[in-house]
């Protein structure tokens, strides 16, 4: 069987959590179709691990080290990415945190963190790699946004709003790109059994699966499943679009 993402490259950004990351299931997943991969995080023994479990699965990877809120960082990280690869096919715009507090108790330094992070992580990420693929006239973007993002959540306004406002990106760049052949999307997961999730006492994960009409929290790779399918070319005519993975949770 062909592999789906044959000699593609792909630059994922926050894919350097070990165990249950998103970002890590879809490094992972992407490889396993053929897909060339660039990790990058701002842990460098994060973006090592991962890079190192999709060489053991016989795919090549290149980590990389930097964060996504600067501007030089990014583009270092992209063109050692050209350098190494010679190009970029697909990018995942992964990388966020969390700053929770209730919104007059937040503090300016965390909205701005989550926001830098989260939103204008994307935007650097989008800017540098969107001039490689306007060249090319083809490419995929895909934003890992949440449903946070969509319906919002007491305790997050920094992170509902990086995630809402990672929507809009998403539906503005696909209208600026869409006529060089990049498709721009977003994926917004609901709650992901992650390593965040694993601190929440059972009785409180219990709460929120009995909320969703699938009666579990998902797994980074469901995430993964769906943003394999936005990066391969069964998805060519789907753009600007915001598929959410949440058991049903949000409709």
């Amino acid at each position: 069987m062909a592999l789906q993402l044959e000699n593609r490259v792909a630059f994922i950004t926050g894919a350097g959590r070990a165990g249950k990351g998103i970002g890590r299931a879809i490094a992972l997943r992407l490889a396993q179709e053929g897909a060339k991969i660039a990790i990058a995080d701002f842990v460098p023994e994060a973006a090592d691990s991962v890079a190192k479990e999709v060489e053991s699965m016989g795919g090549e990877a290149l980590a990389l080290v930097g964060s996504v809120a600067s501007c030089e960082d990014v583009e270092r990280m992209v063109q050692e990415t050209v350098d190494r690869f010679a190009r970029i096919d697909i990018l995942i715009n992964n990388a966020g945190i969390t700053r929770d507090n209730l919104l007059v108790r937040m503090s300016e330094e965390d909205w701005d963190a989550v926001l830098d992070t989260n939103l204008k992580g994307a935007f650097n990420c989008t800017r540098a790699v969107a001039k490689l693929m306007m060249r090319e006239r083809r490419g995929k973007i895909i934003n890992i946004s949440s449903v946070m993002g969509l319906v919002g959540n007491p305790g997050q306004a920094n992170y509902s709003a990086s995630k809402g406002g990672l929507i809009a990106l998403t539906k503005t760049t696909a209208k600026e790109l869409g006529s060089r052949g990049i498709n721009v999307n977003a994926v917004a997961p609901g709650f992901i059994q992650t390593v965040m999730t694993d601190e929440m006492p059972e009785g409180a994960k219990q709460g929120i699966a009995d909320q969703i009409p699938l009666r579990r929290l998902g797994t980074p790779e469901d995430v993964a499943e769906v943003v394999l399918f936005l990066a391969s070319e069964a998805s060519s005519y789907i753009t600007g679009q915001v598929i959410t993975v949440d058991g049903g949770m949000v409709m």
